[in-house]
């Protein structure tokens, strides 16, 4: 029992001297990197085409088949949808096949619409590279302490799972580095094809409604001035109305009253 809170006691210390020797190490190398690269921007695209439907399904298989066989480039396709309206390809290209691809889909069709976002991996990948720099350096106090010959078999079974861990997180965050690294390297494309037809009939269809709504707007303001004109004439035959009406019932009750 004493051995082994002695070996947990240990490898705390050691934790903690190489978290605290990679404090004092590498922010001077980091900082090096940082001021020599830069900003590391990984890029992502997005452009809407307008493209007769008949033409979108062979114009998707051209550009899948155009990214496969690396024409312009690395490129990998990622995700191919199509509907009935609205179809896309994403795909996932070296910098200088983004501007052939893009070229390539909008042939004989419109670009309607085109953004692109860049972001800054650049103090993601230098805390990624931070935490490895620490990982290493407790995984090799770990194979040190290993090797020692006056270690207990329950000392040996926890360092055993301890180096396990590390070698596992080791491994998430080199695959995090990887896909940094392939977002630095290479640029996502999607790009969204509208049926053309579509896009007229839908603009066709908002005219009708801009000229209904208008001529709903027009025939209420024909109202209101019909019944602007008309006010003055009904306040001044209200009175005589009444009058008349007064007038009626006492005529209607004279010959009443004589014919009795």
């Amino acid at each position: 029992m004493r051995a082994r809170k002695w070996m947990f006691a240990v490898l705390a210390v050691l934790l903690l001297a190489g978290c605290s020797k990679k404090q004092e190490v590498a922010p001077a190398t980091l900082t090096g990197e940082a001021a020599k690269a830069g900003a590391k921007l990984a890029y992502e695209h997005s452009v809407g085409i307008e493209l007769p439907k008949a033409q979108i399904a062979s114009r998707i298989g051209a550009m899948r088949e155009a990214c496969e066989s690396q024409r312009f480039g690395a490129c990998n396709v990622l995700r191919i949808q199509q509907g009935e309206w609205r179809s896309s390809l994403v795909v996932r290209a070296a910098p200088g096949a983004v501007e052939p691809l893009v070229g390539m889909a909008g042939q004989g069709g419109k670009f309607v619409s085109r953004e692109t976002h860049a972001e800054d991996l650049a103090d993601a990948v230098n805390d990624n590279l931070r935490k490895q720099a620490q990982l290493d350096a407790y995984a090799k106090r770990l194979d040190e302490l290993a090797s020692r010959k006056d270690l207990a078999v329950a000392d040996l079974i926890a360092l055993s799972h301890e180096q396990a861990q590390v070698q596992q997180q080791r491994e998430s965050f080199q695959g995090e580095a990887a896909t940094q690294q392939r977002r630095l390297d290479t640029n996502l494309l999607e790009l969204d094809f509208h049926d053309a037809d579509a896009g007229s009939r839908g603009h066709r269809l908002g005219e009708s409604f801009s000229g209904l709504l208008d001529r709903l707007i027009d025939g209420v303001g024909d109202a209101l001035s019909a019944l602007a004109y008309g006010l003055p004439f009904l306040l001044l035959l209200l009175p005589l109305a009444l009058a008349w009406r007064w007038a009626w019932r006492r005529i209607t009750r004279r010959a009443g009253r004589v014919s009795k």
